[in-house]
This record gives C-alpha cells, sequence and structure tokens, in this order.
C-alpha cells in the first residue's frame, strides 16, 4: 500500500516549476520584459556621461597628436607630442611624485578619518550624530581656494604657528612652500570627505556581528579589525579613491602650499601650456593622469567589491 502510495504521488516541484505549471493552467502568457524599458530610465546619466566625459576624453586625447606650429595647432596625426614627454625625465619625476604624494595622503587621510568615523558611528547618540555631519559638511560651504589662502595665515614664517612656537621659545619652523604645506592643503580637500563616506558605510553594520564578537571573546580591538573593517570595506575603500582621484588632480594646494616645487602633474601641465602654447603635450600628460585615474578606480572597486572567503 505504501508502495503504491509513493508511486502515484506528483512529483515535487520547485517553486520556478509550480509557477509555470499554474501560469499555464490559468491560461497566462509569458510576459517578454521589452529591453529598452530599463534603459529609457538610465538614459539622462548615459546622456551626462557622454556629453561631459566621452567627448571630451576623446577630444583631449585627439589634440594629444597634433602639432604646434608659428604658435598654431595644426590637426594632424603624429606621435610627437608622445614621443617627446615619455622620453623626458621631468615628467616621471614629476609623475613619480604625483603619484606618491597622492597615495601618501590617502593613506594618512584614511587612517586619520577612520577613528573619527568609528567614534561618531558608534559613540554618539543619534541628535550628536546629525550635529557632527553637519560640521563635517560646513567646510564645503566656502571655496577651496579660499581655505588653502587661509593656510598660508598659519603656516608661513611669521604666521600663527611659528609666532606661538617663538613665544615657547623654540625655533621657527619651514611649514610654508614644503611637502607639509601640500599635505596640509590635501587634508583640507579630503578629510570631511572621506569622514562622511566611512561614516555612512560603519553607520549601516549591523550591530549584532558586534555584539557576537565579543560574545565569542573579542577585544574591542581585534572586533574592529575582525568584523567592523571588513564589514565597511567598500565605503573605506571607496572613501580611499576619492582621496586618491582629489589629491592626484590637485593644483591648488602644491602650488600655493607647497610653492611648486617639485612641480606636480597639474602644475607641469601649466607649465607646459605657458611654453609656446603647447597644448598637446598638455594633453599627453592629462591623458597620462587620467589613464591612471582610471586604471585605480577599476581596482580600487575591483577590491571593494570582492566575495570574502
Amino acid at each position: 500500500m505504501m508502495t503504491d502510495k509513493l508511486k502515484t504521488s506528483p512529483p515535487v516541484l520547485t517553486d520556478n516549476a509550480t509557477a509555470k505549471l499554474l501560469m499555464r493552467q490559468r491560461g497566462h502568457k509569458k510576459v517578454w520584459r521589452l529591453p529598452w524599458y530599463g534603459l529609457s530610465f538610465s538614459m539622462p546619466i548615459l546622456i551626462w556621461q557622454l556629453i561631459f566625459f566621452v567627448f571630451p576624453l576623446a577630444f583631449l586625447v585627439a589634440i594629444s597628436f597634433w602639432v604646434v606650429r608659428n604658435f598654431r595647432m595644426v590637426p594632424t596625426f603624429e606621435w610627437l607630442n608622445w614621443s617627446y614627454m615619455l622620453s623626458r625625465g621631468f615628467f616621471w619625476d614629476a609623475y613619480v611624485h604625483t603619484l606618491a604624494m597622492a597615495a601618501g595622503a590617502t593613506v594618512l587621510v584614511s587612517m586619520v578619518a577612520f577613528p573619527c568615523a568609528y567614534s561618531i558611528a558608534f559613540k554618539f547618540r543619534e541628535s550628536v550624530k546629525q550635529l557632527l555631519v553637519l560640521l563635517l559638511i560646513t567646510p564645503f560651504f566656502t571655496s577651496y581656494l579660499v581655505r588653502t589662502y587661509s593656510w598660508q595665515v598659519f603656516l608661513s614664517d611669521n604666521g600663527i604657528f611659528n609666532s606661538a612656537l617663538g613665544q615657547l621659545g623654540l625655533e621657527p619652523l619651514a611649514m610654508l612652500n614644503t611637502a607639509f604645506g601640500t599635505y596640509v592643503g590635501y587634508f583640507t580637500l579630503c578629510l570631511p570627505l572621506v569622514v562622511l563616506l566611512q561614516l555612512f558605510s560603519l553607520m549601516y553594520i549591523d550591530r549584532s556581528l558586534i555584539e557576537a564578537a565579543h560574545n565569542l571573546g573579542c577585544g574591542r580591538l581585534r572586533t574592529v579589525f575582525l568584523v567592523v573593517v571588513p564589514s565597511a570595506r567598500i565605503g573605506i575603500v571607496v572613501a580611499a579613491l576619492f582621496c586618491f582621484i582629489l589629491t592626484f588632480g590637485d593644483f591648488v594646494s602644491p602650488l600655493y602650499l607647497g610653492g611648486g616645487q617639485p612641480p606636480t602633474l597639474s602644475t607641469l601641465i601649466t607649465d607646459t601650456t605657458k611654453s609656446g602654447q603647447q597644448w598637446p603635450r598638455a594633453a599627453v600628460i592629462a591623458t597620462m593622469m587620467i589613464v591612471t585615474l582610471l586604471i585605480a578606480a577599476f581596482g580600487a572597486v575591483r577590491f571593494a567589491y570582492r566575495r570574502r572567503a
């Protein structure tokens, strides 16, 4: 009797199979989704990218093959500008210097920003969090150029910091027109943004994971590195990526706080355009910067969204 029931019992269907069977029984037809339906909603961002990124980038690459004759650009297709710039030591010196400064600023800003973001996310109540987020947004109310100029008052030889050191009987320090001054400008540019991006990532961490780690005997520091940082990896990496992009292409801080020596790629573009209207050579530098940033962006995003083992 039992074997007969097993033989006559209907097969077990999955959810998809059951849904298809019910649709056939009720006479429903399969609905075909039009491929352009989702594309229509993303059309504005595609148009924006085409107008303000793809077309200017294509034009930038195109004029890098033009030549300057009698202080006028002549449309042509020659490798003179690329061979000239890529064979010059001053270009590679500026490239390595810019890359090292941007990478160093990214590491330092991320390390300083994480304790701030962690404290705001886990140590303050909601009303205080809102006030601190507002304070982090406030620096963007003023121009970055104005904020950079204001640091000259603090960092100059007769500025506020050296005057305070003189009152303490200490020798003045050279802070303006140095790498230290450039890093101060980088922090002014990126620190509030990096803190905000890290904060938004930390606020959405499942608190039960942290409680489970504490219940299993993990200390606070170990919980931060084994639970909090991996859970907020996407926000931390994206924040670092924004910091690298902004500092790699920054022109204001290296010039007004760093003195422009040694030159970065941004200042090198300005110097190149001033020497005989060499816009094609400047386009070569700009194209190399964009290629570097694209490689860094793809690598960072791939690392951020990589699945943990």
